[in-house]
C-alpha cells in the first residue's frame, strides 16, 4: 500500500469540500467543465486498466459482474440524489431545509467505501494503481464540493461541515487501506476481491457516462467546451498507459 496515493485522495477530498466553505460565488461552468473533465479521466483509467484486470481473471463473468455494479449505483443514486456525478436531484433551494441528511450520507459513504476497494486491490498492470488514484483523487474533488453545498445550504454549521467533510475524505482511504490488509492476511478475500472491483467498474462507468451527458447541460447536449473537457481527460488518461 503506497501512502502518499492515500494522502493525495484525502487531501483532494477535502480541498474541494473547501472550495464551497470559502468561495461564495462558483461559477457553473467551473463544475461543469471540472467534472468533464474528471469524468472523462476516470471513464479512461477505469477502461483501460481496469477492465483489462477483471476480464483477465474473471473471463466473461466480469461481464456480469460489472452490469450488477451499474445498476447496484443506480440504487445508491436514489439515496446520495446523484453527488457521485458531482450534482443533486434534489429539491429547488428554498426546500433544502427538508434534506434528508442521513440516507444521503449513506448512500455517498457506501459509494466512497466502494472507491477505495480497488485502491487495496493488487494489479498484473503496474500503472494501474497510480493511474487509478489518480483517477479517483480527481473525481473527489467535485464530489466533495457538490457534498457541502448541499450541506451549506442544508444550514448546517462550520463546525458540522468540517466534521462531515473530514469523515467523508477518510472513507475512501479507509477501504483502500482494509482490503489491502484483508487480502494480504487472508487468500479468500484476496481471491474474492477482483469481484468487488469488477462491481466497482460498473459504478464508475454510470458515474462517468452521467456526466457526459447530464451533469450541467440543458436537454443533456454537449457543448464545444465540455466536449474539449472531456477530450483533455481522456487524453491524460491515455498517457498513463506509458508507464506500463
Amino acid at each position: 500500500m503506497n501512502w502518499n496515493y492515500l494522502i493525495l485522495v484525502l487531501v483532494a477530498t477535502i480541498a474541494g469540500g473547501i472550495i464551497p466553505m470559502t468561495v461564495r460565488h462558483i461559477s457553473a461552468n467551473f463544475t461543469i467543465y471540472l467534472l468533464a473533465f474528471t469524468g472523462a479521466f476516470l471513464f479512461g483509467v477505469t477502461i483501460m486498466h481496469l477492465l483489462p484486470e477483471v476480464y483477465h481473471e474473471l473471463g466473461h463473468a466480469a461481464g456480469a459482474y460489472i452490469v450488477l455494479g451499474f445498476f447496484l449505483q443506480v440504487f445508491l443514486q436514489q439515496l446520495s440524489h446523484g453527488m457521485e456525478h458531482g450534482h443533486s436531484h434534489l429539491p429547488t433551494e428554498n426546500h433544502h431545509h427538508h434534506i434528508a441528511v442521513t440516507p444521503l450520507l449513506l448512500g455517498l459513504s457506501i459509494h466512497a467505501f466502494m472507491e477505495g476497494i480497488p485502491l487495496g486491490f493488487h494489479y498484473e498492470d503496474q500503472s494501474a494503481l497510480p493511474s487509478l488514484m489518480l483517477g479517483v483523487a480527481a473525481h473527489k474533488i467535485p464530489e466533495a464540493l457538490t457534498l457541502i453545498t448541499v450541506m451549506i445550504h442544508a444550514h448546517k454549521s462550520k463546525q458540522q461541515l468540517w466534521q462531515i467533510l473530514i469523515v467523508f475524505a477518510l472513507v475512501t482511504p479507509v477501504a483502500a487501506i482494509l482490503a489491502g490488509w484483508l487480502g494480504n492476511r487472508f487468500e479468500v478475500v484476496s481471491h474474492y476481491l477482483v469481484y468487488l472491483v469488477a462491481l466497482v467498474i460498473g459504478a464508475f462507468l454510470h458515474i462517468s457516462t452521467t456526466i457526459f451527458y447530464e451533469s450541467g447541460t440543458k436537454h443533456h447536449e454537449l457543448s464545444r467546451k465540455k466536449v474539449m473537457a472531456i477530450a483533455l481527460g481522456l487524453v491524460l488518461a491515455f498517457i498513463t498507459l506509458i508507464f506500463e
